[in-house]
């Protein structure tokens, strides 16, 4: 068996092992893909009329959020720029439940509250992310599809290239008029081809969240060898004298971080959960794309800043190279990066992804189909004299 050879069979019985998967993975990115632009313009709630008058801070929003859906753990509130809503998140992990409401920051009224548990976008990111399972079953499984994906795309480069320079044209178009089976063949090869930079790119950022192995092997690259620190939030020191009266410290927070960043576009608030909880808020001068956000980390009961030594702290001269790859990961893999144009080349090449295994499959079908139709081969010997006197009884 040559190379090539071997390396076909290997991309056959990958395929056919992953090929499930990665349609539904592919997909649900597919449809995930505009999930920003289609909410704002089917959900007119998330805009309220611009006034001049100061927005109501968090302690007050907070209020009117334990009001709407009491007994639930209210997580933050963001507030956006440019006439947007406030949005309250009520987050919890077991039990499980996640609410957004919608409020107008000046008025307080309450706009929409949406149980996401029921949202379709937040069930595409289930099946994307865990395939509609239990996310310690469903996430090792699209994990492994992906890593099986990037040998696929790899293995499918190396069979798609010529052997000759006559065949490279061949190898670039697809023959519309040919036969289904070779419209087939080309749409599988020729497609892959155009979309496999792009899946690459949008799988290897896939496997940093799917495997700690992968994220951390990335990091201590990108960074000269430094081992990537775990996400964590600093604690709160519980005073020990009575706290002086006053507004909300949450507010003053609040208050401190608009005065010093009036420019941001986005700026979201964290309620401490707990007594040794630390206050977080975040700030992102555009809220296209994430990367840039600014996460600032405070005692809530004497505003100290708490520093952290993880990916996701302070955004400013003294964040690293390696730091700034890691934010980008999430802004890379929905091609928010390069603005609309990335998205749409997020959403083609997920489009062409998830129809490979449906291609694959059916030029596998094909195949197998086809020999087994074939009628067999009989060769014998057959003397001359044999042979003319066949040839004068078929006479």
């Amino acid at each position: 068996m040559t190379l090539k050879k071997a390396i076909g069979k290997v991309h056959l019985w990958l395929g056919l092992t992953s090929g499930l998967v990665v349609f539904v993975i592919s997909l649900t990115g597919c449809l995930y893909a505009f999930k920003t632009e289609i909410e704002d313009f089917t959900q007119p709630y998330r805009y309220v009329q611009t006034e001049a008058k100061p927005l109501l801070p968090p302690s007050a929003l907070g209020a009117i959020g334990k009001r709407i859906l009491p007994g639930k753990n209210l997580h933050s509130v963001t507030y956006r720029t440019g006439g947007r809503a406030a949005v309250l998140t009520f987050y919890h992990y077991e039990p499980t439940y996640y609410y957004l409401a919608f409020v107008n920051p000046y008025s307080g009224n309450v706009l929409e509250v949406s149980d996401m548990s029921s949202d379709f976008f937040y069930q595409v990111l289930q099946g994307h992310y865990y395939l509609w399972l239990p996310p310690t079953i469903g996430q090792p499984i699209a994990a492994s599809a992906t890593l099986i994906f990037v040998v696929m795309l790899i293995t499918g480069i190396v069979l798609w290239w010529p052997k000759h320079k006559g065949a490279r044209k061949q190898r670039f178009s697809v023959k519309w008029k040919s036969p289904w089976r070779r419209r087939n063949y080309d749409l599988h090869n020729v497609l892959g081809f155009y979309a496999a930079s792009i899946a690459l790119i949008m799988a290897g950022t896939g496997l940093v969240w799917g495997f700690q192995w992968f994220a951390k092997s990335a990091y201590w690259a990108t960074s000269g060898g430094k081992e990537l620190q775990a996400y964590y939030e600093p604690a709160s020191v519980l005073p020990t004298t009575t706290l002086t009266p006053g507004s909300p410290i949450i507010d003053r927070l609040w208050q401190q971080t608009t005065a010093t960043k009036p420019a941001v576009e986005t700026m979201e608030v964290h309620f401490p959960e707990t007594k040794t909880a630390s206050i977080a808020i975040t700030t992102n001068p555009t809220a296209a794309t994430l990367w840039k956000t600014d996460y600032r980390y405070y005692d809530q009961y004497t505003m100290k800043e708490l520093p952290v030594n993880h990916v996701y702290g302070r955004f400013d001269e003294t964040t690293t190279m390696a730091n700034k790859i890691a934010r980008l990961n999430y802004d890379v893999h929905i091609g928010a990066i390069s603005g609309l144009p990335g998205k749409i080349m997020a959403f083609l090449a997920s489009l062409v992804s998830a129809s490979l295994p449906v291609t694959g499959f059916l030029l596998w079908w094909g195949r197998r189909k086809k020999s087994k139709n074939r009628p067999a081969r009989h060769v014998r010997s057959m003397s001359v004299a044999a042979y003319r006197d066949k040839v004068q009884v078929m006479k």
